[in-house]
């Protein structure tokens, strides 16, 4: 494909995307459905050329920024809590479902090589980060629960790289050794983990000496692409070296970003991952007319896959549902032993764990990058596909009925010490702490009264509210609804002076920043 034509082709991607998106707010549907769907029906539609999907180029142009996004927008102090549960979603059940989809699949084509089956159980196995964000967005979930799904969709992918590429090899060599397997998993885990601090460490130190925002902005976007690569040239995991990298940088971007860096920075890289986000899924439906085509068409796919894949496809529901109880039992028994690590998630807790597993790009990927001759290559890459569409639309759209159906509460434990209202008091007094240090002089004369006054009146109102928060909101409310609507006049006021030409345009940019800062400020306090 000629290059001004692959740009029109993006930019028609991109005006999709806007639109499928618009058609899932008004339908209430999960973008990622619109979306799958829309990308399927363009792939058919005559004129349109057949998108061949490049699975590696594909991996490195949108995981990277994905997984570090996850990453900075993770809360550090809860995943440390809830490793251990991370760790056996993110390993034990990716291993656990790579087997049983393995022997599944075996008992199902006895005829296909083992190292076959084992690769579409390390296809399909790991839920993806990406599928994973779209569905959770939509839903409300307890803290322990969030961290978990969150925690399992940033580390399982290394898990899945791993088992798929030792699946390859045994297919290529005829040899497989599991404590080799195993040892090689731990070997790049690890040293994933030295590059991503490495690359993490480098980053705070380089972004304390730049300076200049939009350099920071643009060193932080290709943060996720370089821990990514790096990983990935010194033979490690890459998907490892990029989290960890996230996790450093979210933990001291709070020190090393400027207000204005932060601001500007997190505009930019909310349009980028919604946009990069939409097109993995777009991609996904484009990719549909290659498959069919390499299955024979609709109807020898039908025909001749339909009930195996179905039955894959029930295997990986099942197969989490059993890795979930089976882990909470072995919780209950721990601490009916008096081993009280960690609390069970109960019944309903477990049930949404298990219903949330859908998968995405990173099945697809991998699917796709099977070597031309791989045994069972085409039936791999349709139940692939098949396994996409089932988890999406099924579970994807069925999770908020499911959540509301098991009743969720969030358990006192993972509440917070502190409420917002109480952390604001607790920092306006040390504000005001501040300004009466620095209100006098050397002579101890007043110098700053009115600050001084503004800060006293500014803790004493914020304390107040914090003890009396119920007896407030609605007076909040009705106080930052006047300032809403202050704004909006001082907005068109501001604006009829400049269509007048009283006003230069530096004058109005300038000015409409303050009222912009003031409604923001307003709505989060409404909020």
């Amino acid at each position: 494909m000629e290059g001004i034509h692959l740009f029109e082709l993006v930019i028609a991607m991109f005006l999709a995307i806007i639109a499928l998106h618009y058609a899932a707010h008004k339908l209430t549907l999960p973008p990622s459905v619109a979306l799958l769907a829309g990308g399927a029906l363009l792939a058919f539609l005559p004129g349109v050329p057949a998108i061949t999907v490049d699975p590696g180029l594909v991996l490195v142009i949108f995981l990277p920024p994905l997984l570090l996004d996850g990453a900075w927008s993770i809360a550090v102090a809860r995943l440390q809590r809830h490793m251990i549960g991370i760790a056996s979603l993110a390993v034990g059940a990716v291993f656990f479902t790579c087997a049983v989809v393995a022997v599944v699949t075996h008992l199902l084509f006895p005829s296909l090589p083992w190292a076959a089956c084992a690769a579409l159980g390390a296809i399909v196995s790991p839920p993806d980060a990406v599928s994973a964000r779209a569905v959770l967005e939509r839903v409300k979930l307890p803290r322990r629960l969030q961290i978990l799904l969150e925690g399992e969709s940033l580390l399982n992918d290394a898990s899945g790289l791993v088992l798929f590429r030792f699946a390859v090899a045994a297919a290529a060599t005829g040899a497989f050794s599991t404590i080799e397997a195993v040892g090689n998993f731990f070997l790049l885990g690890l040293g994933g983990a030295v590059v991503g601090v490495a690359v993490g460490t480098a980053w705070v130190k380089f972004v304390r000496r730049l300076g200049d925002e939009y350099l920071i902005i643009a060193a932080t976007t290709l943060l996720a692409w370089i821990s990514y690569m790096l990983g990935e040239l010194l033979h490690v995991s890459g998907v490892i070296a990029t989290v960890t990298t996230g996790l450093i940088a979210t933990w001291h971007q709070h020190t090393v970003l400027s207000a204005a860096t932060r601001m500007r920075g997190s505009s930019f890289w909310t349009v980028m991952i919604f946009l990069m986000e939409a097109s993995v899924f777009i991609l996904i439906g484009l990719s549909l007319r290659g498959i069919v085509e390499r299955g024979g068409g609709f109807g020898t796919v039908v025909a001749t896959m339909a009930l195996p894949i179905l039955v894959i496809l029930l295997t990986l529901v099942v197969a989490r549902f059993a890795w979930v109880f089976g882990s909470d039992l072995v919780i209950k028994l721990c601490n009916a032993l008096g081993v009280k690590r960690a609390q069970p998630l109960g019944v309903g807790g477990a049930t949404v764990l298990s219903w949330a597993g859908v998968r995405g790009v990173v099945t697809l990927a991998l699917a796709l990058s099977l070597p031309e001759g791989f045994p069972g290559r085409d039936f791999i890459l349709v139940t692939s596909f098949a396994v996409i569409i089932g988890t999406v639309l099924v579970q994807g759209t069925t999770l908020g009925r499911v959540i509301s159906w098991v009743r969720l509460t969030d358990p006192e434990s993972e509440k917070a010490r502190l409420t917002m209202s109480q952390a604001e008091a607790a920092m306006a007094q040390a504000q005001l702490a501040t300004v009466q240090s620095l209100a006098y002089d050397a002579e101890g004369n007043l110098i700053h009264p009115r600050l001084l006054e503004q800060y006293q009146r500014r803790a004493t109102a914020i304390i107040d509210y914090a003890e009396r928060t119920e007896q407030y909101v609605p007076v909040l409310h009705a106080h930052f609804d006047v300032v809403l609507r202050a704004v909006a006049t001082g907005r068109r006021e501001l604006i009829r002076l400049h269509r007048a030409g009283d006003i230069d345009d530096e004058t109005l940019q300038e000015l409409e920043r303050d009222l912009d800062l003031e409604e923001l400020s307003a709505i989060s306090a409404k909020s």
